[in-house]
């Protein structure tokens, strides 16, 4: 994240809210055949004379990331997401492909990948082989301001239990090359090939934190244990917890309702650890559990609570997160932006949905990514 407070002019209401900011990474499209399409560097050096490094290059070609600076409210963050996905957007159209907000590629290219230059892309693939096969996947990543990084592992203990519930929220990846892959967040998934991603460890202490993480890069589980990809971690490069477990979403005021129900949540969260309350030991195995029912059914389906086991309506947990961090949303402005959030899920349903929603129309899948396209762009809002 950029380092620049995203607005001078902060509501005195609102003046003490810790700093938020959000990372998206889209696909690079081809307009004729809708499948991805390795023009990142181009893109990137165009979109970079407009916004900096507000817009980079990711793992694979075909995607490119944009990021806003920190932002204390909810509406700058939407101004500033539109503002950098219009700049990715047009220079993507300079060099004749398009951006596409989803989880997974819905038409893939022919070929090998083309990865990223980044020295840990390269040691990745030494390290993981085939594994990084299809590894081109979407997300939005929400960082919020906590530069204490002991509370800021602690408050990953509270957020675990929480993490499938995101999952099904931001669903937007039932699509793989063509093929509907009968799971809502098929990028969940392929993410959980690998021994060291997901939902981050119970931990009673940075400490204990650190020396995990240290173990898992002696057996090669991990590539770098100052740089540990767990959903929730204390970023290695600025002072905030980073939450990494959503798929991107088509329209920023998604992303924008997701980002102020994850700080309202952190800082619900925090509050409990500067009390004392370390978090819950929540069971390993209903997490992973809940994680499964969550890429595959997403907010259509239930989902385990991970905290007792029982499979509940994905509504049902989301009116509990709602009324767990409703005083941190009204504190800070954002309850309004976060009902609205669940009332559109309630109404529309996930992204995973309304891909579906798009292919039954002709049974095209080309329609998919057109949609996707025009609302990734904001030339139309769903």
């Amino acid at each position: 994240m950029n380092s620049r407070p995203c607005s001078d002019s902060v509501p005195a209401r609102h003046a003490g809210a810790p700093s938020l900011g959000v990372e998206e990474e889209f696909f690079l499209i081809d307009p004729g055949s809708r499948a991805v399409a390795s023009r990142a560097s181009r893109v990137v050096a165009r979109a970079r004379e407009a916004v900096g490094d507000l817009v980079s290059g990711e793992f694979d070609e075909c995607q490119v990331e944009v990021k806003t600076p920190p932002c204390r409210e909810g509406a700058d963050l939407y101004d500033e997401l539109v503002t950098v996905r219009g700049a990715a957007a047009s220079a993507a159209q300079a060099e004749g492909v398009g951006i596409c907000a989803s989880g997974t590629p819905v038409i893939g290219r022919e070929g090998p990948a083309i990865i990223g230059d980044h020295p840990r892309y390269r040691a990745g693939l030494d390290q993981f082989g085939t594994l990084l096969d299809g590894f081109a996947i979407c997300a939005a990543h929400v960082h919020v301001h906590m530069p204490d990084r002991e509370e800021a592992v602690l408050v990953g203990n509270h957020l675990r239990p929480w993490l499938p519930l995101f999952v099904a929220m931001s669903a937007n990846s039932p699509f793989l090359n063509a093929r509907d892959m009968g799971y809502a967040s098929w990028r969940t998934v392929i993410r959980g090939r690998f021994p060291a991603l997901g939902a981050p460890p119970y931990v009673e202490s940075l400490d204990h934190y650190e020396r995990l993480a240290a173990a898992l890069q002696e057996s090669e589980a991990m590539l770098d244990a100052g740089v540990p990809f767990w959903d929730v971690r204390p970023n290695p490069r600025y002072p905030t917890v980073e939450v990494r477990v959503m798929d991107v979403q088509a329209e920023a005021a998604d992303t924008v309702g997701l980002a102020v129900l994850i700080r309202a949540l952190v800082l619900t969260a925090g509050a409990l650890v500067r009390r004392g309350h370390t978090g819950p030991e929540t069971c390993s195995e209903l997490v992973r559990a809940a994680y499964w029912r969550a890429a595959r059914d997403g907010w259509a389906g239930k989902g385990v609570d991970a905290l007792t086991g029982r499979v509940l309506p994905c509504s049902v947990q989301a009116a509990r997160l709602a009324e767990f961090v409703r005083p941190a949303l009204e504190e800070h402005g954002d309850l309004d932006r976060a009902m609205g959030f669940l009332r559109r899920l309630a109404e529309r349903g996930c992204g995973a949905q309304r891909q579906r929603a798009s292919w039954r129309h002709r049974a095209h899948v080309a329609d998919v990514v057109d949609d996707l396209a025009q609302l990734t762009s904001g030339r139309r809002r769903a």
